[in-house]
């Protein structure tokens, strides 16, 4: 996730280098490790679980929009190797590693599919090496940098991307940690406009509405007790990500409402969750 303050991005072959245990600070819970509790995961601590359960208490709800991202990253994922065709794919704010990530998704469709990884979380970086399992006729890698220093994610993700051809652009629940006074709008922008024509932008946001008040409770619990901060946005300042872009049907809504999985749906809608995404194609 983002708010480290350490500079000098390194890439995959370096993910394992001295020192990366004193950046991680297991004195406080971490956005990145509590949705690894919320997931499943065993990359969390004691004080990680604690407030992911405290969390929980004030919003019950929290585990099952965890999952809707995570599902939610599965379906546009398959949708843009399936039936778009693209694959490139930059995934920025990576977390940790899951089943189903970006490049297991999208090479279980098309082997030679080429997936960068962005964090700067101490404890993604360590387990990036989970991340950097390749089908052979593909790639990977993995870079440790800010979502705020947008030439150095372009610069090193050029060796590996090709940037004359369509990407899809992967900010699952990253854009929640960049205040208004940082040019939120401004940052992914930028990242739009080094993308050619027929790229995707994938984007998810926790939203605030006046019909779910426990999320803001919950959001309100985090940011006196969590790093990083979290800022929330309501579901048409989530949509203004989306400027300029052809917003794929159904727009921008629940994760879990966006193009649902037969089986999953059924003949109902599945229930709403606090974390809104979409998916837009530039033009």
């Amino acid at each position: 996730m983002i708010g480290d303050e350490r500079g000098g991005p390194v890439t995959g072959s370096d993910a394992h280098q001295d020192g990366i245990g004193e950046r991680i600070d297991t004195s406080r819970p971490h956005t990145a490790r509590i949705w690894n509790y919320w997931l499943g995961g065993k990359d969390n601590y004691p004080v990680d679980e604690e407030a992911g359960r405290q969390i929980r208490a004030l919003h019950p709800g929290i585990v099952d929009y965890a999952q809707a991202d995570r599902a939610f990253l599965g379906r546009a994922v398959r949708h843009l190797t399936a039936d778009v065709g693209i694959r490139q794919f930059l995934d920025i704010g990576t977390g940790l590693p899951t089943a189903d990530n970006t490049h297991e998704v999208a090479q279980r469709i098309a082997p030679e599919s080429r997936i960068v990884y962005v964090d700067n979380d101490p404890l993604v970086l360590r387990h990036a090496q989970a991340l950097l399992t390749s089908s052979p006729e593909g790639s990977t890698d993995y870079i440790d940098a800010d979502l705020r220093n947008v030439d150095e994610i372009l610069g090193i993700a050029a060796k590996t991307l090709d940037f004359t051809r369509p990407v899809a652009l992967i900010l699952l629940g990253v854009v929640i940690f960049v205040g208004d006074d940082e040019d939120p709008y401004g940052l992914v922008r930028r990242l739009i406009d080094a993308l050619p024509a027929g790229s995707h932008l994938v984007l998810s946001h926790t939203v605030t509405r006046p019909d779910m008040p426990d999320v803001d409770e919950a959001v309100a619990f985090w940011n006196a007790n969590g790093t990083p901060k979290l800022n929330q946005r309501t579901p048409e300042q989530v949509t203004r990500f989306f400027d300029g872009l052809d917003l794929l049907e159904p727009g921008v809504l629940s994760c879990s409402r966006w193009r649902p999985d037969a089986e999953d749906a059924g003949d109902t809608q599945p229930a709403e969750v606090a974390m809104f995404g979409g998916v837009g194609r530039k033009k």
